[in-house]
């Protein structure tokens, strides 16, 4: 994605995304204050955004005003910043930052969401341990904040887009399918969802798309595929909760190694897009 496309009225860059090449250009940033210095008439600012984060300078340069703003700011504060970026000085590079080689000496600070203190820590030294589980749920906005659980996110959207890019390159449709249907005899019991309209009468909620899997190939859809959500009233599994998503494929005038050359290849593009690597082929049994 390219940083044209992210532009809008009050963000020309991601804070995450700022490298040397940008050194001179004139930013408009948005983001989190994730921790801030004042040394005394010289305030640093790590702002974070969902791309990362980038150190903002507050100095002599600095309008007093926008100095006196800074110093104030409290964590997790949200607040636009405008200045230049340039480049940092050898020894004050920061190797552990994708944006260690550069800062934004500030030309203006508005806070556009103050914050009191949180209440759960976003940025936490390394050797910190996490809250316990249940304040982090409690607070699961500041959890959701943290960079582990954004990149999983993030992670998770990437190999969404994978799964429909490699299934729609090879002629599957993407069909979406009711969530409030009848029960299907599936092994877990299912979530029932009351009628206002038809008193005493229910929707089921679906294990999986099973009668429309079945509905759309009979009717001539012979590709198809869902990310599907699904709902088991059932104890919790190892590798399962109540509500789950699956990846659904159906193909008609196919037989088994079809499926598993499908499958084989699915796989590697996601283990690919997870940098990980994964055999051309899978080793196949016999049904015997």
């Amino acid at each position: 994605m390219t940083t044209e496309s992210l532009a809008t009225s009050q963000r020309t860059h991601l804070c995450g995304a700022l490298r040397r090449s940008d050194v001179g250009q004139h930013v408009h940033l948005g983001g989190w204050v994730h921790r801030s210095r004042d040394l005394g008439g010289l305030t640093f600012i790590d702002l974070r955004d969902r791309a990362g984060i980038v150190q903002v300078s507050c100095g002599d340069s600095t309008p007093a005003e926008v100095r006196s703003i800074a110093a104030g700011l409290g964590l997790e504060t949200v607040v636009l910043v405008e200045g230049v970026v340039v480049a940092r000085p050898e020894a004050m590079r920061n190797s552990e930052l994708a944006t260690g080689d550069v800062e934004v000496q500030a030309t203006s600070v508005r806070v556009v969401g103050p914050a009191t203190p949180p209440a759960i820590p976003v940025a936490r030294a390394r050797n910190e341990n996490l809250a316990a589980e249940e304040l982090r749920l409690r607070y699961r906005f500041l959890d959701l904040r943290r960079p582990e659980l954004q990149s999983n996110i993030l992670m998770r959207h990437r190999l969404m887009q994978t799964t429909r890019r490699f299934l729609s390159d090879r002629g599957f449709f993407e069909i979406e399918t009711p969530i409030l249907t009848k029960p299907t005899p599936e092994g877990a019991r299912d979530y029932l969802v009351p009628s206002r309209v038809h008193a005493g009468e229910f929707y089921a909620l679906p294990q999986s798309p099973q009668l429309y899997k079945q509905l759309l190939m009979v009717s001539g859809f012979d590709r198809y595929f869902q990310i599907a959500r699904c709902f088991r009233d059932e104890d919790l599994r190892q590798d399962r909760q109540p509500e789950f998503t699956q990846i659904d494929i159906e193909a008609s005038f196919v037989v088994a190694d079809d499926i598993m050359t499908i499958g084989e290849g699915l796989i590697g593009a996601l283990w690919r897009e997870a940098g990980l690597s994964a055999p051309e082929r899978f080793p196949r049994l016999p049904y015997a």
